[in-house]
């Protein structure tokens, strides 16, 4: 990693904090710190789950307790049983909770507008615009990859909308029972893989490999949730299934694609597969790819081109 690239991150992170004002104990001139105050706006006018707070803000289960401790001690929060779930907890703000909350909210827009304000209008659309590509990017670095139970409730899921978006694409609609199978058990090790990208503790992606003979594997289920597409997932899920597939001592790699995914179709030849003739019966495909392990290094090599990922593959 490049240390100037991490110099700029730490000194983009104390201007930050700092023009915020989230050093202070009085954020926003309300009297609390920023851990507070934004708990306080994320529980909100309907409440929230404990659970989906500790998801959202990345709070680990003891110091978002000590939060809301304190804010409950300040009269602002209550906590109670989640609906349809007594082992569940939910936070709710008090009368007093909601008129701070719309303090909060007013104060929020005075900090954006003494952003705005002193700027030209050229520097603010230059301001706007590095935010966005900024907060985007964030998005993406939060993505975790990882393995797991190809029959867990959340993997189903992610094949459900994958297939639900092909039967959309698809002319003729699609079938899952009557394309090459990749069922759970043929994803489980040593007989393949799935892995699973989720974003904030929720799936937002998968992809998944089958191991063949004489070192051939064959890349499956490739899907990204709508909601996080343009974030480079499908590419990340790409180069994982290609660092397994060095794991499992694979050479070959092989993939078929239908004509409708244009996307998929480019992502591939960009990452360097080859189109080949048909190697399976699949009455969905329309384009057959391979690509070889480099010897040279070991690996089967990265993307030669742009980042951008496609969704359905």
């Amino acid at each position: 990693m490049d240390t100037r690239q991490i110099e700029q991150v730490r000194a983009f992170n104390r201007a930050v904090t700092r023009r915020i004002g989230a050093l202070s104990d009085d954020y926003l001139g309300r009297g609390r710190p920023l851990g507070e105050s934004r708990l306080l706006f994320e529980i909100g006018r309907d409440g929230a789950d404990l659970r989906d707070l500790r998801t959202r803000l990345g709070l680990d289960s003891g110091y978002l307790s000590r939060l809301l401790r304190s804010l409950e001690t300040q009269g602002l929060v209550a906590s109670q049983r989640a609906p349809g779930d007594g082992r569940a907890r939910r936070a709710v703000l008090t009368r007093k909770g909601l008129a701070e909350w719309r303090a909060l909210d007013r104060q929020s827009q005075d900090v954006a507008t003494s952003l705005l304000e002193p700027l030209g209008a050229s520097q603010r659309s230059r301001l706007i615009a590095a935010m966005t590509e900024i907060e985007r990017l964030m998005r993406a670095s939060a993505v975790v990859i990882e393995p797991v139970d190809p029959g867990s409730a959340e993997a189903l899921a992610c094949f459900d909308a994958y297939f639900h978006e092909l039967q959309q694409r698809f002319e003729g609609g699609f079938d899952p029972a009557l394309t090459v199978s990749a069922a759970p058990a043929e994803l489980v090790p040593p007989a393949g893989v799935l892995l699973l990208a989720r974003l904030d503790g929720r799936a937002v992606g998968c992809g998944a490999m089958k191991v063949g003979s004489r070192g051939v594997g064959e890349i499956k289920r490739m899907w990204v949730d709508p909601t996080a597409r343009g974030l480079g997932i499908a590419q990340r899920l790409l180069d994982a299934i290609e660092a397994r597939a060095v794991a499992f001592g694979l050479t070959t790699l092989r993939l078929d694609t239908n004509r409708a995914l244009t996307e998929a179709r480019a992502m591939y030849l960009r990452n360097g597969y080859r189109e080949i003739p048909a190697y399976n019966a699949n009455p969905y495909a329309h384009h057959w790819f391979e690509k070889k392990r480099r010897k040279v290094d070991t690996t089967f090599g990265g993307a030669t081109g742009a980042t951008s990922a496609p969704g359905v593959l």
